[in-house]
């Protein structure tokens, strides 16, 4: 676990990031005293949790408890909460304080219901995102150029009965190991992220022999139509020999790697100069 405290309104919320998960926890009686101004958060979040496991919340019995450093300077158990869980139990806070994040939920739930009726939203919303964080125009054709490719591959997993999830998770691995040398995990902490995304912190060249691999998988796949994973294993590590030789040949060509610790906050750096 690494831990940290971040300052909201003068006030601070302890987090801890949790590598083996990939997850953010927050210290809910922090979160408790910023959204209520509550004179005795401890106490106030007890009342709370008890209302809320007599009205049988999920959310409070998969709260879990974490030692974080105190204001004493000690080391002690707090209830924690990963973004998920926070987010419902915002919504359960009948406080003033709470209403702009309880606003902002509800938008963000709108706007994700308005894209799955309207997929091209999804699109338009993409590309806003992405200009409004500073990408260049070229990196962001080749982005969302590698969503449709991703989207092609994985409704051809789905095709063949694979599950999202675990079962997505370890031939993506074995797709990037197979080109990079890396994990998804090992790729990320090169380049020093946590929960971002991968593919939005990836250069244009990682970005197109990534897409060359994932392409490359999808079109073995319809060719030889896999039936157990162990098959679709040796698939994803034939689409991604065929991105890894490209790698090689064109780092061979002009001297310099493909596999880079930039990030896209580096990337974009180094544009702006």
């Amino acid at each position: 676990m690494k831990e940290r405290i971040k300052i909201f309104e003068e006030k601070k919320v302890r987090i801890s990031w949790n590598e083996a998960e990939e997850e953010w926890y927050f210290s809910v009686v922090d979160v408790v005293a910023v959204l209520t101004d509550s004179n005795n958060p401890q106490v106030y979040w007890r009342v709370l949790k008890k209302r809320l496991l007599t009205e049988g919340n999920q959310t409070v019995t998969i709260c879990n408890g974490l030692k974080m450093l105190a204001s004493d300077g000690k080391m002690r158990m707090t209830d924690v909460a990963n973004t998920e869980q926070l987010f419902r139990l915002i919504q359960s806070i009948p406080s003033p304080g709470a209403e702009p994040f309880k606003l902002w939920i509800a938008h963000v739930a709108k706007e994700r219901l308005d894209q799955l009726q309207d997929p091209e939203l999804s699109i338009e919303q993409a590309m806003t995102d992405y200009k409004r964080l500073g990408y260049s125009d070229n990196w962001i054709n080749q982005r969302l150029k590698s969503i449709e490719i991703r989207k092609d591959l994985t409704d051809e997993w789905k095709k063949h009965g694979l599950q999202e999830g675990v079962e997505f998770a370890t031939l993506t691995d074995i797709i990037y190991k197979t080109w990079s040398g890396k994990t998804a995990k090992e790729y990320k902490k090169l380049k020093g992220l946590k929960k971002e995304n991968l593919r939005d912190n990836m250069t244009n060249k990682e970005l197109v022999i990534n897409m060359l691999a994932e392409l490359s998988t999808k079109e073995i796949s319809e060719v030889v139509n896999p039936e157990s994973f162990s098959e679709h294993e040796d698939t994803a590590r034939r689409g991604g020999n065929i991105a890894k030789e490209a790698r090689l040949k064109l780092e061979m060509e002009t001297g310099k790697k493909v596999v880079s610790p930039l990030n896209a906050k580096s990337i974009l750096s180094i544009e702006n100069k």
